[in-house]
């Protein structure tokens, strides 16, 4: 190596430098220096070497590179040469540390992932994504804010926490004076510590991070033998790849070295350790805990730095033996973050893309992926889908299942541990959740976790953040769940886990009383939703055995009937006068049978009710995949109306497929679908067994490309009747759309309702022509498009005049007509021999043009009855 080579030019050219009777002193020591029972060189080998060269060449061939570094640097010091010796020991370490920091880049640049390929590795470089990292310490209150708020978090840290993130590079500044020694770095399981740590030490190894630092050494707490004894030596010779360690050289400049000690929380010894026990020799062997805790209250290389990570459990042990530290705390992914992640998680962006969308349509996924682990499980599972299917609202990944696959993702690493203590672990964590919930708790206690029988700091770490609190103004510590929603989860799983009498604990009057929880649900705890929610989906047969073969946690499906009667037995909406129809006006229904996702549960619950009537509803992609499986069951399905709601559009890019131009029509077409904001519920309705009489879209927010869709349902849906698509303000090019499917032969439409839909006469020829051809259509209802104005009746007046024409309802209020447009009514009224109703109110027809029509009325071959 370069780096080599120079060493041995410094010690070549240190031996041309000297005088002669020096070289000869020099080649005379060597002859009976010793090396670790090594011979010496034979003599007639050093007569020979009669020139620096040949002499440097005589060592390397005997010794070997790095011992005859050494051994020339004793003998120079034997000589009282020290200015040599010096001279070639510190190039002889900055060679090491160009060794060492190629060695970090191999160690720590790639890793394997879990479910990853034979082979297949991952560079940090390419997949760490930047956390978010404060220094803030909270109060009680603030933490209890915070995890209820964590949702908005994860948006947006919000201008406290913005004011007090710091980067990696920033752990060991300080804007308030001198920089501390000790950083501890705290996060939940699953937040990305490890990850981070790999970064530090590749970024370092690199000359990107922590320049002040000459060695950074990693100890992994998981890895670490607490078997022997050993010495803080002995820990820095581990780090090192290389027998020619320059330990008393690092030791020495101790300044100047950075240890992380990572995943403190796996060690499994005290860290009170009598004061007189603690070494502060670097070389002196002792127990571990006690080499480690010599280091952490600076006893031992007290001018060194520590950067530590754990979980928040070991937070109050780990502060009894540290000085002057400084705490940080990672929160996660930022939403720009996750993002990120995903990014650098799927191979083309367009994967990425997709997968970041459709969980973005999932607001409770969404805010679950600030979690890196949880980021990396959802990405794992959408990795797979579309590796199947490609397209993502077809997944039958509910967010039940994802939770599920997240919960067996954080135990995998507790494999040690038998199902039945890992079973009683999760019922009590289970009723702190549940009990959590009835009384609107997210903090709790120290001393309730440890009367509940929690303090198992293995699984306690996985699933709950000891919280960090300003000193002084709360006493004892307090624990969160790592995520609001991580404790609906358990809340919900508390009245399906197959327990023992003795793990249930005190849960007061909610033990496992399913029925009250429902029934306070319906009645006004709506905050209960998500974990009603979570209660399907852990019932699902498939979640179920799963849970039991992965985790080894039994649930139980006998709650399923009540769960069924208590979707049945929901409020009912009531129908408009002649409708006759049961409606669904709560979309958190659909939800919960999306989560169960079983076809014949779903369709007995559903068969108690023929409609549904959602108003004033942003309804996220998500929201759309519950609602479309729904529809896909619901054999009594009649009516549907949405009033106000708006649906959340997905750009999906669909790559091309290759082969004929028909198969690529086809697929121009999907992508068409996929950019509409009603594909999902229109796709649904097309797919339903049921025959779906009414759908209205009040005030929806329509695009053209709904109507494409509409048009397609008009086409292949005969049973539907009527058709009502006020206040959208779409205009004339999409009516010309409606038009082609109304214009089917398969078409059945009876009333289409289209007032303020923005809509002037140039959309009335298409109009005219569905109505001289349309043999269904009785109703059409143009009020309030005051564009449409005299020449757009004229144009209507033609197809109205057309034998085939079936129309009698005709709805023209407020559509700026004057009495101009009456010739034309009268015109066609004389020989329109369907109409019956005629509304033409807040119109100026003037007086001539009302005469006109009255006395057409009287006239024996006019059928129509009513004039507004």
């Amino acid at each position: 190596m370069a780096g080599e080579n120079r060493a041995i030019g410094v010690l070549l050219q240190t031996l041309q430098d000297l005088a002669p009777e020096d070289f000869l002193q020099f080649k005379n020591k060597l002859s009976y220096i010793s090396y670790k029972e090594r011979r010496n060189i034979p003599k007639n080998s050093l007569k020979k070497a009669s020139h620096a060269y040949t002499l440097v060449n005589c060592m390397k061939e005997h010794y070997g590179e790095d011992i005859a570094m050494q051994i020339a640097t004793g003998v120079f010091e034997e000589m009282n040469q020290r200015d040599l010796a010096n001279k070639i020991q510190d190039e002889k370490v900055k060679e090491y540390k160009q060794k060492y920091r190629a060695h970090v880049i191999r160690e720590f640049l790639q890793y394997k992932e879990v479910n990853a390929c034979l082979g297949e590795n991952l560079t940090v470089s390419n997949r760490y994504t930047n956390l978010t990292i404060v220094t803030k310490a909270q109060t009680k209150r603030e933490g209890e804010q915070e995890t209820i708020d964590v949702s908005q978090r994860h948006a947006d840290t919000g201008n406290e926490q913005a004011n007090t993130a710091v980067t990696m590079a920033r752990l060991f500044q300080s804007d308030e004076g001198q920089a501390p020694q000790t950083v501890v770095l705290v996060g939940a399981a699953g937040m990305g510590k490890t990850m981070t740590m790999r970064k530090i030490m590749v970024e370092w190894a690199e000359g990107v991070l922590y320049a002040q630092f000459d060695y950074v050494f990693y100890l992994n707490c998981k890895e670490i033998s607490p078997t022997k004894e050993v010495s803080m030596a002995d820990l820095i010779s581990k780090c090192c790849p290389h027998r020619s360690t320059p330990i008393e050289k690092i030791l020495d400049s101790q300044k100047k070295v950075l240890f992380i000690i990572d995943g403190l929380d796996y060690l499994r010894f005290s860290l009170l350790q009598p004061e007189d026990d603690l070494s502060s020799d670097p070389r002196e062997e002792k127990p571990l805990e006690t080499t480690l805790i010599s280091l952490f209250k600076k006893i031992v290389l007290p001018e060194s730095s520590l950067l530590i990570t754990t979980r928040p459990t070991a937070l109050q042990n780990l502060g009894r033996c540290l000085k002057g530290e400084c705490y940080a705390e990672i929160l996660g992914f930022s939403a720009a973050a996750s993002e990120e992640y995903f990014h650098r998680f799927f191979d083309t962006d367009n994967k990425a893309d997709t997968a970041f969308r459709f969980v973005k349509g999932n607001k409770i996924l969404f805010t679950m992926c600030f979690v890196p682990i949880m980021s990396w499980t959802v990405c794992t599972i959408l990795e797979q889908e579309l590796y199947k299917k490609k397209n993502l609202t077809a997944s039958s990944k509910t967010t039940t299942r994802m939770y599920v696959f997240y919960l067996s993702r954080l135990l995998k690493c507790r494999a040690g541990d038998s199902k039945q203590e890992l079973q009683q672990f999760l019922c009590k964590l289970c009723c702190l959740a549940a009990d959590g919930m009835w009384m609107h708790k997210v903090l709790f206690e120290e001393k309730e976790i440890k009367e509940r029988g929690l303090d198992h700091p293995d699984l306690l770490s996985l699933f709950l953040n000891e919280n960090i609190l300003k000193k002084g103004m709360d006493h004892g510590n307090v624990y969160s769940f790592i995520h609001l929603h991580l404790q609906e989860f358990f809340a919900a799983m508390f009245y399906v886990l197959e327990d023992r009498e003795e793990t249930v604990g005190n849960s007061g009057t909610h033990v496992k009383d399913i029925k009250m929880l429902l029934e306070n649900y319906s009645k006004s705890r709506k905050d209960l939703m998500l974990t009603v929610s979570f209660l399907f989906g852990l019932v699902n047969g498939k979640s179920i055995e799963y849970m039991d073969q992965r985790i080894g946690c039994r649930l139980s499906p006998k709650f399923k009937e009540a769960m069924l009667r208590s979707v049945q037995t929901r409020p009912r909406g009531i129908s408009p006068p002649g409708e006759g129809t049961v409606k669904i006006k709560e979309l958190a229904i659909f939800h919960c049978l999306f989560e169960i996702y079983e076809e014949d549960f779903v369709k007995r619950a559903l068969n108690c009710f023929t409609g549904i009537d959602l108003h004033d509803v942003k309804l996220t992609r998500y929201d759309q995949m519950a609602l479309s499986f729904c529809i896909k069951q619901w054999n009594g399905l009649e009516s549907v109306t949405f009033k106000g709601c708006s649906f959340e559009q997905q750009v999906y890019k669909e790559e091309l497929v290759t082969g004929s131009a028909p198969g690529l029509y086809w697929e121009r077409q999907l992508v068409e679908e996929q950019q509409s904001p009603i594909s999902l519920l229109c796709q649904a309705l097309r797919n339903t067994s049921s025959e779906v009489k009414t759908l209205r879209l009040h005030w929806c927010g329509l695009t053209e490309g709904c109507c494409k869709d509409l048009a397609r349902l008009l086409a292949t849906h005969p049973s539907l009747d009527q058709l009502e698509l006020g206040d959208n303000k779409l205009g004339d090019s999409s009516v010309q759309l409606l038009c082609e499917g109304l214009r089917q032969p398969t078409c059945r439409l009876r009333a289409l309702r289209l007032w303020y839909f923005c809509l002037t006469s140039a959309c009335c020829e298409d109009l005219a022509t569905v109505l001289s051809t349309s043999q269904h259509l009785m109703e059409l209802d143009l009020s309030c498009n005051d564009e449409l104005r005299d020449a757009g009746v004229q144009l209507l007046c033609e197809g109205l005049q057309h034998p085939a024409c079936r129309l009698q309802t005709l709805r023209l209020g407020s559509c700026h007509l004057t009495g101009t447009c009456c010739a034309d009514l009268a015109a066609m009224l004389f020989v329109n021999q369907s109409l019956t109703c005629l509304d033409l109110s807040d119109n100026e027809l003037g007086g001539a043009g009302v005469q006109q029509l009255c006395q057409l009325l009287k006239h024996p071959a006019c059928r129509l009855q009513t004039v507004g």
